[in-house]
């Protein structure tokens, strides 16, 4: 297990690989597998999101594909960390970064071998994942464009008079409009942006960055500033390893501005309907000014977030609770509160810092648990992320964050979680001596399985876990309470929790309930969910064609919105050039009906 046999290998293993692919010998391609190994392709063989377990399975796979895709080239990819033996998942691998080429376009992938019965390595996992079109390249390095300053237009226009003239739409309309403009509507418009494609992004707020600008006074990101850079502009090396939300709010108005975004604020969308045979939108976009614009795109991106319309749960007897009532994401701060009292309703990310931030300022605030609530300290929050201080380039640790088919990453997560655990014990006993549920269950997954399921239902420790520990924020449990009344929460032993304030720290509804709301039960119903795993592993209907044509969905954390961008504007100029059809083939189609019983299990 020394480097120069990992690398002669791993070059052994995609020769014959290669080989095999060439002669489209998908059974000899599949005996390159275990028995029991997996392969997770994004768009380079299948245009879409697949993982396949079994060599049968990765063998009908193969032979549906490389006819068509005419995969070759496969060879270790001297510009990508070396290949080297490392622990995966628990599994000692060789795990090698590699690069081919399709009929369409240039790919890479992840390949771990592991030695089978026989001590002959063999492949556990293989990914491959579509990095960019042949003749459609981004225009970046050495394609970067040449502009005014280049060509010396003198008497023409200069680039500040077509920049006006690109984002006013007064005699075009784009081919691509992007609802909202946080993080996941910049990255997926900056990428559009780079492939030649049209786009504007329409934003309700006042500024780019209000999505963050207005929420909680205290609020900093919890994920490392390692992970979390936009596409081509990587953050500063001076910023704070935990950015402020304020500060991530500038650098998204910044970032408009550095790539040349076309973003209209103040726009709110009203409706849209789409028209089968021309294969456009219609949609009304309401300008700052109260002037309905329509707009006809061929494209419709919803950048809304992973949960954009605040949940307000119906709670006995609230109408008569005299106090003030809030959603989180309504909350600013919490000076206003110092000397009163206060209750949090909700046990995630929102109602900890809530809680604390309260608690902070002066008031004194009880937290009201509804459900088991999954804690780990900060520092164990950042453990699956750990690959991104590692010293790699952040372009190996996205195709590495790629390469786990579901299984595997299950398996991954479990193994995480378990040594977050053992590291957190003395907290963790803490807050069950206080009375606090933890959601801990039996080969646990962690917060992550449970961020792409729900999109919450744990907390990273900042301190509010001590506070409770100690006393100083008061907890109770939802199913203690009878009803609320003016006073506050009526307990069912007949105390009251007085209040001045309740804070609905409850979560949020799906961009599913914003495309019924937005586009109608047809739309809604065509698609069905979106978040959440299908059967397959794959998140539903994200960074993918789906059921609708010409309906894209975007979201999730910084680092999924720079790698997932990428893979969506693929698709969309793909579409655009008449690689693919706007409609997602019929064998990758699910309906909502077992989607939905999909959730269930």
């Amino acid at each position: 297990m020394t480097p120069d046999n990992a690398h002669e290998s791993a070059a052994r293993w995609l020769a014959a690989f290669d080989a095999a692919l060439r002669k489209q010998d998908a059974a000899a391609a599949a005996e390159l597998f275990l028995p029991d190994g997996h392969w997770r392709d994004i768009l380079a063989f299948t245009w879409h999101f697949v993982t396949v377990s079994g060599r049968e399975r990765i063998r009908a796979q193969l032979a549906d594909t490389i006819g068509q895709m005419k995969p070759a080239e496969f060879r270790v990819d001297p510009k990508r960390t070396a290949p080297r033996w490392i622990e995966r998942a628990g599994t000692q691998a060789l795990e090698a970064m590699f690069a081919f080429e399709t009929s369409v376009g240039r790919a890479s992938g992840v390949l771990r071998l592991v030695p089978d019965a026989k001590g002959q390595l063999r492949a556990w996992t293989l990914s491959t994942i579509l990095d960019e079109l042949i003749g459609f390249e981004e225009r970046i390095g050495a394609r970067r464009p040449t502009g005014p300053s280049d060509t010396r237009d003198f008497g023409e226009e200069n680039w500040a008079d077509k920049r006006r003239k690109a984002t006013a739409y007064a005699d075009h309309d784009p081919t691509v409009v992007v609802i909202g403009g946080g993080q996941a509507g910049l990255a997926i418009a900056a990428r559009l942006t780079q492939l030649e494609v049209d786009t504007l992004v329409v934003e309700r707020n006042p500024r780019i960055g209000d999505n963050w600008r207005h929420r909680y006074h205290s609020l900093t990101l919890h994920n490392e500033v390692y992970v979390n850079d936009l596409p081509y502009l990587p953050f500063p090396p001076n910023f704070p390893v935990y950015i402020a939300k304020d500060k991530l709010a500038n650098w998204l108005e910044f970032y408009v501005e550095a790539m040349e975004l076309n973003c209209w604020t103040g726009t709110e969308f009203v409706s849209g309907s789409y028209d089968d045979n021309a294969e456009r939108w219609t949609i009304q976009l309401r300008r700052a000014d109260g002037v309905i614009r329509t707009m006809r795109p061929r494209h419709v991106v919803f950048a809304v977030g992973a949960s954009p319309i605040p949940h307000m749960p119906e709670l006995p007897g609230l109408d008569a609770f005299a106090g003030v009532v809030k959603h989180s994401g309504d909350y600013g701060s919490g000076a206003p509160w110092k000397g009163r009292k206060a209750l949090v309703l909700g046990t995630g990310t929102s109602g900890h810092d809530v809680a604390q931030d309260l608690y902070a300022c002066g008031a004194e605030v009880t937290l009201i648990q509804r459900s088991p609530t999954y804690v780990c300290s900060l520092k164990e929050g950042q453990r699956v992320y750990a690959l991104y201080t590692q010293g790699m380039p952040v372009d190996d640790c996205d195709l590495l964050l790629t390469s786990m088919p579901f299984p595997v990453l299950v398996r991954g997560y479990q193994l995480s979680a378990a040594e977050s655990k053992r590291q957190d014990e003395k907290l963790l006993q803490g807050l069950e001596a206080a009375g606090f549920r933890l959601d801990f269950k039996e080969n646990d997954t962690g917060f992550q399985m449970r961020y792409h399921q729900r999109g919450g239902g744990y907390y990273f420790n900042v301190g509010c876990s001590e506070l409770i520990i100690e006393r100083k924020i008061g907890l109770a449990q939802y199913s203690d309470i009878e009803r609320f009344v003016p006073e506050g929460a009526c307990l069912r032993d007949g105390r009251t929790l007085r209040a001045d304030l309740l804070v609905l720290a409850t979560g949020y509804k799906s961009q599913h309930d914003v495309a019924r709301k937005l586009l109608g039960d047809g739309v809604a119903d065509r698609i069905g969910p979106v978040w959440g795993f299908d059967a397959g592993g794959e998140l539903r209907n994200m960074w993918k064609r789906t059921p609708q044509k010409g309906l894209w969905f975007i979201a999730g954390s910084l680092a999924q919105c720079r790698i997932f961008s990428k893979v969506l504007a693929l698709q969309i100029k793909a579409c655009e050039e008449g690689l693919i059809p706007l409609r997602l083939p019929e064998r990758y189609r699910v309906s909502q009906a077992t989607q939905l019983a999909s959730q269930a299990a």
